[in-house]
C-alpha cells in the first residue's frame, strides 16, 4: 500500500528501544569483601601461627627451668646434707683433740699446780675441776696477800691465759684462826707446737767422728 505524505514533511522516524545494559554496580562490593575477608583470614593465620610458636616455645622454656629447679632442689638437698656431716665430723675431731690435749697435758698442769702451791705458803686447795680449757680452783688461805701470789705465779707459769679471781672473803667458820676462802678460774693456754731439730744438725751430729780418749 502506497501512502502519500500530503503535509510535506519528514515524519521523524520512530525511536528504536533502549538496550537493556548490564549493571556491574552491585559485583564490585562483594568481591571487595570477598578480599578482605581473604586477607583477614591470611592476617589470622599468621597471627594464630606466630603466637602459637610463641606458645611452644615459652612452654618448652617453662619445662626446661623446671628441670633446672628440680636438679637444683636435689643438689640442695645433699650440699645441707654435706654441711650437717661435716658439723658431726668437725665435732668429732673437736672432741679428739681435747682429749688428746686433756691426756697429755693433765699430767704436767697437776704437776704444775701442786708445786705452785706448795711454793705458796700459808694456801691450800680444797677443790680443783677441769672443763675444756677452763680451771676452777677453789681454796683457803691465812692472808689476802697469799692468795695474790698465788695468781702471780700462775699467771707467771706460762700455763694460762687468763687467770681471774672469782671470790675472796673472811670465814667466819673458823674460830680463833684467821681464814680466807677464795675461789679462781683460770683459762688453760694451748699447749706449744713442739719444734723438730732439724735433720741436717742430726745428720752431722751422726757423722762426727767420736773423739778417743
Amino acid at each position: 500500500m502506497i501512502r502519500i505524505n500530503l503535509l510535506g514533511q519528514t515524519r521523524p522516524r520512530a525511536a528504536r528501544r533502549p538496550t537493556m545494559a548490564v549493571d556491574t554496580g552491585g559485583a564490585m562490593p562483594v568481591a571487595f569483601i570477598g578480599v578482605g575477608v581473604l586477607v583477614g583470614v591470611l592476617v589470622l593465620g599468621f597471627f594464630y601461627y606466630t603466637w602459637d610458636k610463641q606458645l611452644t616455645e615459652e612452654n618448652n622454656k617453662i619445662k626446661t627451668l623446671q628441670a633446672q629447679k628440680t636438679e637444683l632442689e636435689q643438689t640442695k638437698l645433699q650440699v645441707e646434707a654435706f654441711e650437717k656431716q661435716k658439723v658431726i665430723l668437725q665435732q668429732r675431731v673437736n672432741t679428739i683433740e681435747q682429749l688428746q690435749r686433756d691426756r697429755t697435758g693433765g699430767q704436767e698442769l697437776l704437776d704444775m699446780v701442786a708445786n705452785t702451791v706448795s711454793r705458796t705458803e700459808n694456801l691450800w686447795l680444797t677443790e680443783m675441776a677441769r672443763k675444756g680449757n677452763a680451771l676452777s680452783m677453789n681454796g683457803a688461805s691465812a692472808s689476802i696477800n697469799a692468795v695474790a701470789n698465788f695468781i702471780t705465779a700462775l699467771k707467771r707459769s706460762g700455763y694460762f691465759q687468763k687467770v681471774e679471781i672469782l671470790e675472796s672473803k673472811q670465814d667466819d667458820k673458823t674460830q680463833g684462826l684467821q681464814t680466807f676462802t677464795f675461789q679462781i678460774t683460770a683459762e688453760i693456754a694451748p699447749p706449744p707446737p713442739m719444734q723438730a731439730r732439724p735433720a741436717t744438725a742430726s745428720a752431722a751430729a751422726a757423722n762426727t767422728p767420736a773423739k778417743k780418749g
